[in-house]
């Protein structure tokens, strides 16, 4: 893939193709580390350990006397 070096006000950047996010397992808002090695740019994805959660287990965490209400914002 090429692509250009793009500025958008005072920032400077280039698109990444969805087919090689996609490849990287990285999605908008994920982290990445950039590095330079050998003078070449190196981006990797930041391996986050992400709990994962079970409704039923959630729900189970919750006092037994709460009652939902509306709140007005």
């Amino acid at each position: 893939m090429t692509t250009k070096v793009q500025q958008w006000g005072n920032h400077k950047g280039i698109h990444l193709s969805k087919s090689i996010l996609k490849e990287l397992g990285i999605t908008v808002g994920d982290e990445v580390k950039i590095s330079i090695q050998d003078k070449k740019v190196i981006i990797e994805p930041v391996k986050s350990q992400r709990r994962k959660y079970r409704l039923k287990d959630l729900v189970a965490r919750m006092p037994k006397d709460y009652r939902a209400e509306e709140v007005e914002w």
